[in-house]
């Protein structure tokens, strides 16, 4: 898919449908793709979704990071040595949200010439840095995106002019947010600050923090994963885009 110059590679699982389906578009963390996110995105084409799962990073070329522990698991950020911090964070200090936002735009004119995603309301959801992504993106485009999940997001509330928690009142449709009851991107104070920054907005929203859950429990193949706290994610998830992007309850 071309993009600002260059080819921006996209994962797509769809179900086999005949007739057009909603679309979902999946926002990396930033780790970068994976099949650990291909395998979010054929479960989400499973419930009858067209999930697309871009590859922000397609700038720099093809970036794949990743530290596995004895059991095959990805090592959490703050286990890793400085070292390694340093090589996972430069891809991610590279990219802007605002380039994630321009290749939004194109990914949505490449879905809205396919045949098989259904024009109209869609989906996204995003994992840390896709979390705040997902705030951006529905306030981008309100007439596009009405159900939104963001899952153990990143910098949601800072003290700058466009922080992403003042973007809510753009929200329309549904959002949920997945928090971790030990996760320091999401303090006590940030979650009070999202509360407040969405009380009164039209869009309905929906906030959980799991007790003892930590950054990157909603990722499978994390070594902080958990699966509780991640199957309720889904609940809500699966609810809200059976409300808002189905037959059964457009809003």
């Amino acid at each position: 898919m071309p993009a600002d110059g260059a080819e921006m590679p996209v994962f797509i699982a769809s179900p086999e449908a005949h007739a057009p389906i909603p679309g979902v578009i999946l926002y990396m963390d930033f780790w970068g793709v994976r099949e650990e996110l291909y395998d979010l995105a054929r479960r989400i084409a499973s419930a009858g979704y067209c999930c697309v799962v871009p590859d922000f990073y397609y700038r720099q070329g093809k970036v794949r990071s990743g530290y596995r522990d004895a059991n095959g698991k990805m090592i959490s950020f703050h286990l890793l040595n400085q070292e390694q911090q340093q090589i996972a964070l430069a891809p991610m200090h590279k990219l802007t949200d605002e380039m994630v936002m321009e290749d939004t735009a194109v990914i949505l004119r490449f879905l809205e010439k396919s045949e098989s995603v259904r024009d109209g309301a869609m989906g996204c959801i995003g994992y840390c840095q896709g979390g705040r992504h997902v705030v951006q993106a529905g306030a981008r485009y309100p007439e596009r995106f009405r159900a939104m999940a963001s899952l153990h997001p990143t910098t949601l509330v800072t003290d700058s002019d466009n922080s992403p928690h003042l973007l809510v009142p753009r929200l329309r449709g549904e959002i949920y947010f997945g928090l971790a009851e030990k996760d320091r991107h999401s303090p006590p104070a940030m979650i009070e600050a999202l509360g407040h920054a969405l009380a009164g907005c039209e869009v309905r929203h929906h906030i959980e923090v799991h007790k003892g859950a930590d950054h990157g429990y909603a990722l499978p193949d994390r070594d902080i994963y958990d699966k509780q706290a991640s199957a309720l994610d889904w609940d809500h998830i699966f609810s809200m885009f059976g409300r808002r992007l189905t037959d059964r309850g457009k809003g």
